[in-house]
């Protein structure tokens, strides 16, 4: 089915709109609603779900394409690795020669950390399964999802590319301000968008999400490492 321009971006648009505020919602029942309450794990969890059923659904019956696994191939996976190493040597450069001193108190950060992630053999294998499979969830919802629906939206590549950082952002910055102060909030949040930023740019240049992927990896093991010495020290 061919589509005009104004009906593409009207399309864009909805998906965009039952897509991304439901990230916030469910973090918001996480973090704030009712900590720690199963109804609140539950709908974070269905806010889960729904992020990673409706690009399929979304796919099949109103684009009538056929899901498809991405082929690994090699364009864009040398970027993919020099932004990551960069941004992870920024996020740790920024925390232990910033943030870290802005934190009073660690130990209501580390409590939570540690009730949910009782030890460093815990808490790893949690790391595990974000750093190799939600970021690569991650990078199917907010790269080839959102920021190909932002670009058609848009029609223009950066403006595409902000407005999809945006959006990855926007759910980060609630987590955020769960457990710290406004100034790490505001840190930790610009760091969030820059990293979508970097990761949007990588899908829109080479439509390799696995380029995207390796880069984001290399942020989540520096954020693991910050949680690990946050809440066990080294």
């Amino acid at each position: 089915m061919n589509l005009t321009a104004g009906e593409n971006r009207g399309r864009s648009a909805l998906a965009l709109a039952l897509l991304v505020p439901v990230a916030s919602i469910g973090a918001w029942c996480y973090f704030f609603a009712a900590p720690g309450e199963a109804w609140s794990m539950a709908a974070y969890w269905a806010a889960k779900a729904w992020l990673w059923v409706l690009p399929v659904v979304w796919l099949v019956w109103l684009e009538r394409t056929r899901p498809r696994i991405p082929k690994l191939k090699r364009e864009g996976m040398a970027a993919g690795v020099v932004t990551g190493v960069a941004i992870c040597a920024v996020i740790l450069g920024a925390y232990y020669g910033l943030a870290v001193d802005w934190i009073e108190d660690k130990q209501p950060v580390a409590d939570t950390i540690t009730q949910r992630l009782s030890s460093p053999l815990v808490f790893w294998g949690f790391g595990g399964f974000v750093i190799l499979l939600n970021s690569l969830l991650e990078e199917y919802v907010w790269r080839w999802f959102v920021t190909t629906r932002c670009e058609a939206l848009l029609r223009w590549r950066w403006p595409a590319v902000f407005l999809a950082a945006a959006c990855f952002t926007a759910h980060h910055v609630l987590a955020l301000d769960a457990y710290f102060e406004l100034r790490i909030v505001v840190l930790g949040s610009l760091g969030v968008f820059i990293g979508g930023v970097t990761w949007s740019w990588l899908y829109a240049r080479y439509r390799n999400i696995y380029a995207a992927y390796v880069s984001h990896i290399f942020a989540d093991i520096a954020i693991f490492i910050i949680g690990h010495d946050l809440a066990f020290g080294w």
